[in-house]
């Protein structure tokens, strides 16, 4: 077949599965309010949940470092590329989390597929939640270990997992999310460390969404659990509340020292830029210098369930800023999503297979800049489109 032919037939196929996507253009700098499709709205499709990424100070750290620096890092960390900055950052990042070290990455997507095949292989086990981030799935299949699924935040069924690999195999890995990005809700971490520790497993906590916006200091989901001490690595974003690119994982010397041997995503990646890298460690030192964001985003996503709640649509299972509402229909889910765009609200429909089939949902992501009432205005729209 030529490529026309495959492209037709797979298009096609999504066409009839009603998950045929195209990207949208928005206008503007990254904030509350954008131009989406040429479309004035205020934006709740985004992850810059602390509203940092336009902010004065993590703008002109960028352009200082390009000056500085240059706009590109030339090279790998191993041949060229290791400048001062990276290491700055890193230091900046285990100080935060509390750990011995950190190793940037140049995606959280590059973090997972590298991470995981660099502790687990072929007669090893990876253990996973069926609502993990595709880049821990994909990082289980690289892996080549055997994978083992259990049910959504089920402790019975992962302890029965655990139990039963326990003794048999060389090495086990338990790699969750610590907020789940379609749902919103956080991990029973607590209870998975406690299993992870009982049947020896190492647990690699997948914090995207987590870090800089839950915790008392914006540690993430494990500060938020009480547990940051008991896990044994956490992978974080630069690029959603922290407003660059790029993502890290924190831990030990020895993990550090392990990935830039082993994790191919770090060895065979030119590094990040310059201005990224200086625009994460400013915005990581404003998250920390002003709380404030942090309470207010999720202020605003507790007001948002609360008023969804009252105008009877669930937001369950959500605790935190990401806030779905479950639609089912993918044909109604993009025709209430086109609906709140006219309205002057972007929240984009989420359908199969970035969540299970028959789920579709519009995807909620206020930030701790907007304000009570245009809180109150999208979930008004919701109600409207929904009717």
């Amino acid at each position: 077949m030529s490529l026309d032919e495959i492209a037709g037939e797979v298009l096609g196929a999504a066409r009839e599965r009603g998950t045929y996507r195209r990207m949208r253009v928005l206008d503007g700098a990254q904030s509350t309010r954008m131009r989406v499709d040429g479309r004035e709205a205020l934006l709740f499709a985004g992850s810059n949940a602390l509203d940092l990424a336009h902010h004065p100070e993590v703008v002109e750290a960028a352009a200082r470092a390009a000056r500085d620096f240059g706009c590109a890092a030339g090279g790998s960390r191993l041949i060229s590329g290791n400048l001062s900055i990276h290491e700055e950052l890193e230091q900046d990042l285990a100080k935060f989390l509390g750990t011995e070290t950190a190793l940037a990455f140049n995606t959280g997507y590059m973090a997972n597929v590298g991470v995981i095949p660099a502790l687990a292989g072929d007669g090893d086990v990876v253990v996973s939640d069926a609502l993990s981030h595709a880049s821990i799935i994909d990082g289980c299949r690289l892996s080549r270990a055997d994978v083992r699924v259990f049910p959504h935040g089920d402790l019975d069924a992962l302890e029965a997992v655990l139990r039963e690999v326990a003794s048999t195999r060389r090495r086990v890995l338990l790699a969750v999310d610590g907020v789940y990005s379609m749902d919103g809700d956080v991990a029973p971490l607590p209870e998975m460390i406690a299993l992870a520790k009982r049947w020896g497993a190492m647990l690699l906590l997948d914090d995207a969404h987590g870090t800089g916006t839950l915790g008392r200091t914006g540690r993430g989901s494990a500060e938020h659990c009480g547990v940051s001490e008991a896990v044994d690595m956490h992978l974080g974003t630069l690029g959603k509340a922290l407003g660059s690119f790029g993502a890290f994982v924190a831990g030990s010397s020895a993990l550090r020292e392990l990935l830039v041997n082993a994790a191919r995503s770090f060895i065979f990646s030119c590094a990040l830029s310059p201005p990224q890298v200086a625009a994460a460690a400013t915005a990581l030192r404003l998250a920390q210098r002003e709380p404030w964001r942090r309470t207010r985003l999720q202020d605003n996503a507790r007001r948002l369930r609360s008023r969804l709640a009252r105008l009877g649509h669930s937001t369950q299972p959500s605790t935190t800023h990401i806030v779905p509402v479950v639609v089912g229909d993918n044909a109604r889910t993009m025709a209430a999503c086109e609906g709140l765009l006219e309205r002057g609200f972007y929240a984009q429909g989420i359908r199969h297979p970035s969540v299970p089939a028959g789920t579709a949902r519009l995807r909620f992501t206020p930030m701790a800049t907007h304000r009570t009432g245009e809180i109150d205005a999208l979930a008004d729209a919701v109600s409207e489109v929904l009717a």
